[in-house]
This record gives structure tokens, C-alpha cells and sequence, in this order.
């Protein structure tokens, strides 16, 4: 279970990934030997699963997203996994959920523009195997994107 000081060190570390041990333990209010302790024991634990660059894709001129709804012909033993490989091989999709219910696969695709969609559309997605039905969703605007957690 995590302490105070578990707590305060993710809450530092989901701010300001960066942070140097030292300055992640003058925060914290501990030494840095101890800090680095806890992050260890905190990755060790798979709390802690990494610290990474968050780049705005939009930034690089990347100003379509569209959210992709699957319902996968599930008469294949295979379908599943076959349509989750050959999704993860396009390089414009950013995320891939899988959920019980009438949608089995959501992908979050990306392009640049709608007539780089449309080609993404056409020569990846509409390509990938097993798709018995697919429903498009068109970002408009993101209203909260967070994944800092409440620690």
C-alpha cells in the first residue's frame, strides 16, 4: 500500500516527470536516497510503469482524430487477435480499447488532415480482418484530457 510519501512522490513525478532525485526530494520533504527507494520499489511494484515525453500531435500538423467503433465477425476462432495485430501495425492509430458489448474494438485514429484520413481509411482500416460492422466518430474538440491521477 502506498504511504504519504509514496503519494507526494507520484504526485511530483505526474507533474514534472523530469525531476532530478534531488529536486524530488527537497519536495518531498525527504532524502534523496529514500526518494529513490520509493521509485524503485514504486516500478518494481508496476506502479510506477514509466516516465515518458507527451508530444501534441496536433502540434505537428496532425488536426483530425476520429474514433473508430468495431463489431468483429466473430466466426473466426482468430478474430480478435488477428484484427488487434493488424491494428496495431497502422501507424496513425494512438490507442486501442477492447470492451464487452455491442462494440468490441475502439480505435483512435489520427491524420493530418480529412483527405489523409480518407486514404487511412480506405488502405489500412477498411483492410483490417474480421470488421462485421464499423462506426466513425468525429473528434470535434477535447473537453479533458487527463492522466494525472488523484494520488
Amino acid at each position: 500500500m502506498l504511504d504519504d510519501l509514496d503519494r507526494r512522490i507520484l504526485r511530483y513525478l505526474q507533474a514534472e516527470p523530469d525531476l532530478t532525485g534531488a529536486d524530488l526530494a527537497e519536495r518531498c520533504g525527504a532524502t534523496a536516497a529514500t526518494c529513490w527507494r520509493r521509485v524503485e520499489r514504486m516500478q518494481e511494484a508496476g506502479v510506477i510503469v514509466a516516465r515518458e515525453a507527451v508530444i501534441d500531435w496536433a502540434a505537428l500538423g496532425y488536426a483530425v482524430e476520429v474514433s473508430l467503433r468495431f463489431t468483429l465477425d466473430k466466426t473466426a476462432p482468430r478474430a480478435f487477435d488477428e484484427f488487434l495485430a493488424a491494428a496495431r501495425e497502422v501507424p496513425e492509430v494512438l490507442a486501442i480499447q477492447t470492451f464487452l458489448g455491442r462494440v468490441d474494438v475502439r480505435l483512435s485514429v489520427i491524420a493530418r488532415d480529412i483527405g489523409h484520413y480518407q486514404r487511412i481509411y480506405r488502405e489500412h482500416i477498411l483492410t483490417l480482418p474480421h470488421i462485421a460492422d464499423i462506426e466513425s466518430l468525429m473528434h470535434i474538440s477535447r473537453l479533458k484530457h487527463d492522466t494525472v491521477l488523484p494520488v
